[in-house]
């Protein structure tokens, strides 16, 4: 059965699906209906999120998904009307990543070679 998800970062080596955490457990939404998909991202976005691409995928990829990552898949049915927490995480999984990203890349400079670096940043005012 074909389903749709909320993606971020959509095609990018940065993309996460849109999961709900209810306690100790992250849920993905599956929703039946594209329109129902699409109104649930128009929601996200209002809540200041980043605007989600709704992604159609087979069920069972995303069930797969879940199994493999501890988290639980929730059908959404056409017509169902839900609407997102008014709490959202303060930072998603998919930016810690970014960060400790950039943190790799700085960290590869010896420090010696940031000393000079400063040094010379600071000659220039």
């Amino acid at each position: 059965m074909r389903v749709f998800v909320l993606l971020f970062n959509a095609g990018t080596e940065n993309e996460g699906i849109h999961t709900i955490q209810m306690g100790a457990i992250n849920k993905v939404l599956m929703f039946e209906s594209e329109d129902d998909a699409t109104r649930y991202a128009l929601l996200l976005e209002a809540q200041d999120f980043p605007t989600p691409t709704v992604e159609k995928i087979d069920s069972e990829e995303v069930a797969e998904f879940c199994r493999g990552a501890g988290y639980q898949a929730e059908m959404i049915e056409a017509g169902m009307l839900v609407i997102p927490p008014e709490s959202n995480a303060s930072e998603l999984d998919w930016q810690k990543e970014e960060v400790s990203l950039a943190e790799e890349e700085f960290s590869e400079i010896p420090d010696a070679e940031l000393d000079s670096i400063r040094r010379r940043l600071e000659g220039l005012l």
